[in-house]
């Protein structure tokens, strides 16, 4: 069909970075990767590369192409695998997760992962912002909260609970907190959370934090705290060995949320691919003793 010809080709280009290694890729001359390329260029009346005598690099239309063809070839290579009974686990996964949560957790139950499924390449992308998986051709993210995006089928696979703390310094100069409204008097260490919450009565209570430290690193925040700089809310596995060796106290425990709960979500058109089933079923049995487990900073 002449309107796919070219989709591939150019796809290989982008990931090899040259036509003779599209070529290559592809098991064709480097003869046949220029004709598909200027056929498409001339159907689409547009310039998809840059050529130079040393490389080649995507216009911004190569490049928002090269990203729709991705997914044209994905969902044609899945549709057959369904269409063969499920067939053999094979393939690429694309996954995100924020940096902290990935670098401690998800990054090492992946590498696990992969090594006893030889077929199975994951492409994991660390990121703090919100990424669209659906437009931006990700099969899963690994997310805290709860979910908003009706597009997105999800499945919790762990829980994570945080830790109101301070050093001994801090507490010995500005005292304990006694109950929420006193927060109000204290130094906050703020991090990524605009809010900080807590359980009052059975209830939860939002507390917007105010303070002259702000942070996205959870690291930098703790070390805040050890400096004796204010009052920090942070996952527990931050702060855990700290509270135990008595470099940081406890606070408010009675205040104490429920645990977060963090969740795999994922297009709901890919639900049924083994491929990801299985690195979700992975995340599923691992991250959660993982994320709790004594010794974790």
């Amino acid at each position: 069909m002449a309107g796919w010809d070219g989709l591939e080709e150019i796809v290989a280009i982008a990931d090899t970075g040259s036509f003779v290694g599209a070529a290559r890729r592809l098991r064709v001359s480097a003869s046949q990767i220029s004709r598909a390329v200027q056929r498409l260029e001339h159907r689409l009346r547009a310039e998809l590369f840059i050529r130079t005598t040393r490389s080649v690099q995507l216009t911004e239309a190569g490049r928002t192409l090269v990203e729709q063809c991705r997914r044209i070839i994905d969902e044609r290579d899945e549709a057959l695998q369904l269409a063969r009974g499920q067939g053999e686990m094979q393939g690429e996964v694309r996954l995100t997760c924020s940096t902290a949560l990935g670098e401690r957790f998800v990054a090492p139950i992946v590498r696990r992962f992969i090594e006893t499924h030889p077929r199975i390449s994951v492409r994991l992308e660390l990121t703090n912002r919100l990424v669209d998986l659906v437009s931006e051709g990700f099969d899963v993210a690994i997310r805290t909260g709860h979910p908003t995006d009706h597009r997105l089928a999800a499945r919790q696979i762990a829980s994570r609970p945080a830790e109101v703390c301070a050093s001994p310094a801090y507490l010995a100069r500005a005292g304990h907190p006694r109950g929420l409204a006193d927060l109000d008097r204290h130094e906050c260490l703020i991090g990524t959370s605009v809010n900080w919450h807590f359980l009052e009565d059975g209830q939860r209570r939002s507390f917007v934090p105010s303070g002259r430290w702000r942070c996205n690193s959870g690291n930098a925040v703790v070390d805040a705290a050890l400096a004796g700089m204010g009052i920090c809310q942070l996952p527990s596995f931050y702060v855990r060995d700290h509270i135990a060796a008595g470099r940081l106290v406890p606070l408010l425990e009675e205040y104490r949320d429920r645990p977060e709960p963090v969740w795999a979500v994922y297009p709901q058109r890919r639900a049924l691919l083994p491929k990801i089933q299985q690195v979700i079923a992975a995340l599923e049995e691992e991250l959660d003793e993982a994320m709790n487990a004594p010794g974790v900073q």
